[in-house]
């Protein structure tokens, strides 16, 4: 058996992207999860099938539960001659990810002179106009950690409150992006709004690049393994 985690991808530009979640794949093999890691992107043509079986377990490099696991994903997999790989809950469901949000947001308030409680904590994310899982996990991770913080606002680049309008005239901020991979989003569309906005706080990268999370990926795939036995 293996564990294949898997990510959206960048369709103009499959390669970043592509080494991006092999990279993050070695990473986390290199916490000993119990089998066997591997990478790949819907993008990237012909990835998904190099990469699974029907032994396959996946893993959403995906912030939200919604269309893409419940729909695009299982397609996909069938389409590449593994539509009985086992889907694990993606990335944005973690238990352990509130903690690791308010670790960092907290640890970037310190590193300004600021009391994490004295503190706004901007959580920025993808939202959708054709479903609400990202406005829900995010709206659900915001109530998770707003009693260690001032405050915590939610703000989207796909649909209301958008980032720039979210970010407007907040001082004593740290903007966090709840995003999976640094890719188009996080590299142009956020920095831009926080721009817009006049947002002059720290801007923390992406939660799914944190040193944090490869081991977490990992103790994910070893308790996935061990309730298959």
């Amino acid at each position: 058996m293996r564990a294949v985690i898997v990510s959206h991808g960048q369709p103009g530009n499959p390669a970043p992207q592509e080494q991006a979640i092999r990279d993050l794949a070695a990473r986390v093999a290199a916490h000993d999860p119990g089998c066997e890691v591997l990478g790949a992107t819907l993008a990237m043509s012909g990835a998904l099938a190099a990469a699974c079986d029907d032994d396959s377990l996946i893993y959403p490099m995906f912030m939200a539960e919604g269309w893409f696991t419940g729909k695009q994903l299982p397609g996909r997999l069938a389409a590449a001659g593994a539509p009985k790989a086992r889907i694990m809950r993606p990335f944005g469901t973690d238990p352990a990810l509130p903690a690791l949000i308010t670790t960092k947001a907290s640890a970037a308030a310190i590193g300004q002179g600021w009391a994490p409680r004295d503190t706004t904590l901007l959580l920025g994310a993808h939202g959708s106009q054709r479903s609400q899982a990202s406005f829900e996990i995010t709206t659900a991770l915001a109530n998770r950690i707003a009693p260690h913080f001032a405050r915590v606002i939610t703000g989207f680049v796909e649909q209301e409150p958008f980032i720039a309008t979210a970010a407007r005239d907040l001082t004593q901020a740290v903007s966090l992006p709840l995003f999976a991979l640094a890719a188009e989003h996080v590299l142009l569309d956020l920095p831009q709004a926080l721009d817009q906005a006049g947002f002059t706080g720290p801007r923390l990268d992406p939660i799914g690049l944190a040193p944090e999370v490869p081991p977490l990926i990992a103790a994910a795939i070893r308790r996935e393994l061990l309730n298959l036995k």
